[in-house]
C-alpha cells in the first residue's frame, strides 16, 4: 500500500493557488509529494532518505523589517529613522536564528529599499514561509508611552491606540487580494476560511510566545497582546505577527533601540519565542500520530 503523508488545510490552499488539483493531492504517490514539497521550498536540499521519503527542509522564518527607502517609518525624537532600527534588529535576529541551524531565515528586504506591503506578503508566500514576523518601532502622539507590544490580524482593533497604529502602517500602500486561478468563488471562500482558521491559531500562539519572552527582558505596554487589521499580516496561509519593539516617539525607547546591545537583547527574546513556537508544533504533530498508510 502506498504511504500517503498527511494533507493539511494550509497545503490544500497552496495547491489551489498554484492551480493544482486538491483531489489529486490525496492520491499522489510519495515521490510526487516530495516533488510538490520541493516546489514550495526550491532551495531546500534533497536531504537524507528515510523509509522512502525525503528529509523535510528546515522551517523557513520570514523576517520583515518595516518601511525602507522613501518610507522612513516613524522618526524618533532625536531624529532616528524607524526603517534603520527595524533592519538592524532583523539582521541581528536572522544571525541568531541561523546560528542554531534549526531554521532557514530570509528577510523581505536586506537593505534600505522600499517594498510595498503586498510585495512583502507575496515574497513570504512565494518562498513557502512557515512563519512571518514583521518588526517595527512606531510612534504615538503621547510621547510618554513606551514598551514593546505584539499584534495579530483581526477585522477590528483591540483598542483605539492599536487602531491608530494600524492606520499608520497600512498607509504605506494598499493590499490587493488575489483569487486562486481556475477555482470557483464559493470553493475559494471555503478553503480560505479553513486555512485562515488554522493560520489564526498559529498567529495567536506565536504572539503569546513573543509576549511572554519579551516581558522577561523589556518594558511592555499594558495588555501587550493586541490585534488590528494590519495589511502586512494578511497572508492567509502563513502564521503572521507584528512586533513593536518600542516607540520612537519615546526618548528612552529610541535611545535603547539605537544601541546594538539592546537590539541583541530584543533578538534573544524573539529567538526564544520562535523556538517555543516550533517546539509546540512538534508536540502537536507527535500527539496527532503518524499518517495512515
Amino acid at each position: 500500500m502506498v504511504s500517503v503523508p498527511p494533507v493539511t488545510r494550509r497545503l490544500l490552499l497552496r495547491q489551489f493557488t498554484a492551480g493544482a488539483s486538491v483531489f489529486g493531492t490525496f492520491l499522489l504517490p510519495g515521490g510526487l509529494h516530495e516533488a510538490m514539497a520541493a516546489k514550495h521550498h526550491p532551495n531546500a536540499s534533497p536531504g537524507v532518505r528515510e523509509s522512502g521519503a525525503a528529509k523535510p527542509p528546515l522551517p523557513l522564518v520570514m523576517l520583515d523589517p518595516g518601511h525602507g527607502g522613501k518610507d522612513p517609518g516613524a522618526i524618533g525624537v532625536s531624529g532616528t529613522y524607524e526603517k534603520h532600527v527595524a533592519l538592524a534588529a532583523a539582521l541581528e535576529l536572522k544571525h541568531q536564528l541561523e546560528a542554531g541551524r534549526r531554521y532557514r531565515v530570509e528577510l523581505t528586504r536586506t537593505r534600505d529599499v522600499f517594498i510595498p506591503l503586498d510585495d512583502r506578503v507575496y515574497r513570504a508566500q512565494k518562498r513557502g514561509a512557515d512563519l512571518f514576523v514583521s518588526m517595527h518601532a512606531d510612534a504615538l502622539s503621547d510621547h510618554s508611552v513606551r514598551g514593546a507590544s505584539v499584534y495579530t490580524l483581526a477585522p477590528t482593533a483591540s483598542d483605539a491606540q492599536t487602531a491608530a497604529l494600524a492606520r499608520t502602517e497600512n498607509n504605506a500602500d494598499r493590499f490587493i487580494g488575489k483569487q486562486a486561478p481556475g477555482t470557483s468563488p464559493e470553493v475559494s471562500r471555503i478553503l480560505a476560511s479553513l486555512v485562515r482558521q488554522e493560520t489564526r491559531t498559529g498567529s495567536v500562539r506565536i504572539a503569546r510566545n513573543l509576549v511572554g519572552s519579551l516581558d522577561r527582558e523589556l518594558p511592555m505596554l499594558q495588555n501587550p497582546d493586541r490585534h488590528a487589521g494590519f495589511l502586512v499580516l494578511k497572508a492567509a496561509d502563513i502564521p503572521s505577527v507584528l512586533v513593536e519593539m518600542g516607540f520612537m516617539s519615546n526618548a528612552r525607547d529610541e535611545a535603547a533601540l539605537r544601541r546594538p546591545d539592546h537590539r541583541k537583547l530584543v533578538a534573544q527574546a524573539m529567538h526564544r519565542a520562535v523556538d517555543a513556537y516550533f517546539a509546540g508544533l512538534s508536540h502537536v504533530a507527535e500527539r496527532s500520530g503518524p499518517a495512515i498508510g
